[in-house]
């Protein structure tokens, strides 16, 4: 399980380094600022989230199932929250009307939510 959320946590962050390239070079011709700066937060919470995957397979106090289930929301979040806002920012780019998933974004940020709330929980109830 610790190898797999360090690749994806691997995986994640080159998407944004790739995804943030991207926009800084290629798409700002093309989008308003306002478009660019959503861009941008997907960007940012993408590699938060990398870097959140790296910390999580350091922690030992946690279980397989727990350290599962954050690493299912983490992806999920990441997936639905970065994924959502890419395709709104570039929605005048293409055919199809992204604005009909509008509603992945805040699920995506609660799942991001769940991630941290449930390593909280976890660790707080954890006997020192």
């Amino acid at each position: 399980m610790k190898k797999r959320i360090i690749l994806t946590g691997t995986f994640i962050g080159m998407l944004a380094i790739i995804f943030g390239a991207f926009g800084a070079h290629l798409l700002k011709k093309y989008l308003t600022v306002e478009q660019l700066a959503t861009f941008e937060i997907g960007v940012r919470y993408q590699m938060y989230h990398a870097f959140f995957l790296f910390f999580l397979s350091t922690r030992k106090e946690l279980s397989k199932r727990v350290l599962k289930i954050i690493y299912n929301l983490a992806v999920a979040g990441v997936i639905l929250f970065s994924g959502s806002l890419y395709l709104l920012a570039t929605n005048n780019l293409t055919v199809f009307d992204f604005k009909v998933i509008v509603f992945a974004t805040p699920i995506g940020g609660f799942l991001l939510i769940l991630a941290w709330l449930t390593l909280f929980i976890t660790i707080l109830r954890k006997k020192s």
